[in-house]
């Protein structure tokens, strides 16, 4: 932004804002790739998740910002004093005409810092049980489908798929491309192994069948190539260690080396020392399960010759049984003389009943003859009722003129009250 004025003219002034965004275009363009090293001063984290800060030496300042998108790459725990060096750019903010460092990457400065850094995630993660051998789950021991989240070019898939081929022909793989270094890494990881857990959760609505098909995911391998600390560190930052840990499908690591140790490594389900022993431990040998089989063959062929040798030995058995030689006699008539003495018991256990409810209802014949009001009159009673077939038990019953009906033994008199006597 010139401002062009003649020979004879003053220079057309600026306004605040015109030379504050000139000295931001300058300044941003110039400083775009910067890597600082300085005393952190000043550290503040308010609850949007932006980190500010100031950067200091013995003679300056300088202020910094790591925004959130950035925050969750700081792998070790940041405070003040702390000696740093940051990668980042230079930002001007035109209401306040200051700049800034704007951070997107920072490390504990000086020899070790990421061996720092390491020890202090791994603590806080441990601290929060991350790491702790009883949420692992079990890899499954028949495993028909492997997702693998590796670089497609490294030679960690080629040994992967060079010992699992050799193994056996019964896995089919997934292959998850991701990269597997730099500052994009870790987080590209951690998505692949959260849209994997995502696709398995959905089921079989189609978003899932075209990140992984329609057969299950029976576990995960996470895996590169061996390298430097800080070749691996993308296996060390806390985005990725936390999708491992919460992954609800089965996750082996197989990153570097034998003698590699990556916070992946201790949060996963189960370590494999190389991608080649991660073939190794998920896939079985089909060799192995061939002579297997052919074992389990052999030994069901000798077990049925064993059966029909005994079903042999039994059906002669059986041939010489005398039911086989005389089955009349050796049968029927037992079966005969059985249903004989049966019937016999049945016959003798009826008529017992029956003399025995005879006797039993005689009793009862003779007790209601004798509570019989008849038998009762025939012993000289009589019984009295009036016109409305009322039994009278009591003269103040009765008065004059009424008519009464006397029941005797043998029937049943009329009469007329003409006079009652006290």
């Amino acid at each position: 932004m010139n401002k062009i004025s003649s020979p004879h003219q003053e220079p057309e002034p600026f306004t605040v804002s015109e030379l504050t965004l000139l000295i931001k275009e300058m300044l941003e363009t110039a400083f775009v790739d910067l890597r600082v090293t300085g005393e952190v001063s000043n550290l503040s984290r308010p609850r949007s998740g932006h980190f500010y800060l100031t950067l200091k030496d013995d003679s300056s300042q300088l202020p910094a910002v790591v925004w959130r998108s950035s925050a969750s790459r700081v792998s070790f725990d940041l405070k003040d004093g702390q000696l740093v060096t940051c990668h980042g750019r230079i930002d001007v903010y035109p209401p306040h005409g200051k700049y800034q460092l704007v951070i997107d990457q920072m490390e504990p400065h000086g020899q070790g810092g990421l061996e720092t850094a390491f020890r202090q995630l791994h603590a806080r993660l441990e601290a929060e049980g991350l790491f702790a051998p009883e949420r692992k789950k079990p890899i499954p021991k028949t495993i028909r489908r492997v997702a693998v989240v590796t670089s497609p070019t490294g030679a960690a898939i080629r040994d992967f798929l060079q010992v699992l081929s050799r193994r056996t022909r019964r896995v089919d793989v997934l292959l998850v491309p991701v990269r597997v270094q730099g500052d994009e890494a870790a987080l590209e990881i951690a998505g692949a192994i959260q849209l994997l857990n995502h696709a398995v959760s959905n089921g079989n609505s189609s978003e899932s069948n075209n990140v992984v098909g329609t057969q299950p995911l029976d576990c995960l391998v996470v895996t590169r190539g061996g390298g430097s600390l800080e070749d691996l560190w993308a296996f060390n930052e806390e985005p990725l260690i936390r999708a491992v840990a919460a992954s609800r499908i089965p996750v082996v690591s197989a990153v570097g080396h034998e003698i590699d140790v990556t916070l992946c490594d201790l949060a996963a389900d189960l370590r494999a020392l190389t991608p080649s022993e991660a073939a190794e431990r998920i896939a079985p040998d089909d060799t192995e399960m061939k002579e297997t089989l052919d074992r389990i063959q052999r030994g069901l062929e000798r077990s049925l010759e064993q059966r029909l040798q005994l079903a042999h030995q039994k059906l002669m058995r059986f041939q010489e049984h005398p039911f086989f030689r005389r089955p009349v006699e050796t049968l029927i008539f037992p079966m005969q003389k059985t249903l004989d003495h049966v019937d016999a018991t049945l016959r003798q256990g009826i008529q017992t009943r029956l003399e025995r409810s005879a006797a039993q209802l005689g009793n009862f014949a003779a007790k209601l003859d004798s509570l019989s009001p008849v038998s009762v009159l025939g012993r000289g009673y009589s019984l009295t009722f009036d016109r409305q077939n009322r039994l009278l038990t009591h003269a103040t019953d009765i008065a004059e003129g009424e008519e009464l009906f006397t029941r005797f033994v043998d029937g049943t008199v009329r009469s007329v009250v003409r006079d009652k006597i006290s």
